[in-house]
């Protein structure tokens, strides 16, 4: 059985008590910092580079540090993009803990310090992380140890959990092995497939003589599909079908096991084969290493002027963008 910790299974004391150093201050760093110190963490230092994020911590009101003084720190919150954390000049106490905000460096053994090892993992984009601890509503997170050089590894990583607001809605367990996998099947198996499917529902419709506006408004522009996503999440399946007519209820259901030989589980295992071998993870060197000229041109195919350009088109007819500039035209006249 999966285990799910919650606020009453941290003791903050663990946290208050030791000093903590965070490493970048961007979406996610930001979001930690300013949490921990609203829960208490008083001996809290931003350890940056010489950037624009070291002006911002100093105007939130943080002492801000070079990256090699956060070596010293009780506990290391390591905050930046997976491929940076590598070279990042650390050299970690026997009995301090590293924790990363994503599993990957750990899972592909692309750092290992010294010391105790761990995951926190929010579930949520960086600045709502900060805007649910603000709410006091929080967010489902996942938490696991690498490594338990102490014996006090999960009762540390459980304090930042709960300093940051990562308890209240529940910590899902899982070994950064774990999570970096899952992560990473969604962007690399559940998007395309996604993908695949409304490209071949678009040209369906547009078969059928249906305006490209109409149907991107069903995909997207209208807001209903997140807004179902939403009533998903807060009312489970059964009970957001309810929101729906009876004729779209019986529609959604009757139609259900109309894709049912198209197997999609020989594709999507090699694909996750390819996560887990660590095959990836070599291959994502290797790019950055390059200087990313795949990507460039991936995304110059996929989204590049032509795409921004239909995109940008269509905001302007449809959705908030169109009705703020109505109404800009409106005050004018």
């Amino acid at each position: 059985m999966t285990k799910v910790y919650y606020d009453a299974d941290a003791d903050l004391e663990r946290l208050t008590s030791s000093s903590v150093a965070l490493v970048g201050y961007g979406n996610q760093g930001r979001s930690w910092a300013l949490n921990l110190r609203d829960s208490g963490c008083t001996d809290l230092r931003v350890c940056v580079r010489a950037d624009e994020s070291r002006e911002r911590a100093r105007e939130d009101g943080f002492e801000v540090f070079e990256l090699e003084e956060a070596s010293a720190a009780d506990i290391v919150c390591v905050l930046i993009p997976d491929d940076a954390i590598p070279a990042l000049p650390l050299r970690r106490r026997d009995d301090g803990l590293t924790l990363v905000a994503s599993g990957y460096s750990f899972a592909f053994e692309r750092f290992a310090p010294a010391g105790d090892l761990g995951m926190v993992a929010p579930r949520m984009l960086g600045p709502e992380v900060r805007r649910c601890y603000e709410e006091g509503a929080g967010f489902i997170t996942a938490v696991g140890v690498q490594h338990d050089a102490t014996g006090d590894a999960l009762a540390r990583i459980l304090a930042v959990a709960k300093g940051i607001g990562g308890l209240r809605e529940g910590a899902i367990e899982l070994t950064p092995r774990q999570e970096a996998v899952l992560d990473l099947a969604v962007e690399q198996i559940l998007s395309p497939a996604l993908t695949h499917v409304n490209t071949a529902f678009v040209g369906t419709m547009l078969g059928h003589g249906i305006p490209l506006e109409a149907i991107m408004t069903e995909l997207f522009l209208s807001g209903e599909v997140e807004r179902t996503y939403r009533l998903l999440r807060k009312e489970g399946f059964s009970g957001q079908l309810e929101h729906h007519s009876p004729a779209s209820q019986y529609g959604q259901l009757s139609r259900r096991g109309s894709y049912d030989a198209l197997d999609f589980a020989p594709i999507m295992q090699k694909l996750a084969d390819d996560i887990a071998s660590g095959r990836f993870a070599d291959e994502w060197d290797a790019e950055g290493e390059a200087g990313y000229p795949k990507l460039e041109a991936l995304k110059e195919i996929h989204a590049g002027p032509g795409i921004q350009a239909l995109e940008r088109e269509m905001r302007a007819k449809l959705g908030p963008e169109a009705a703020g500039a109505r109404a800009s035209e409106d005050a004018e006249e």
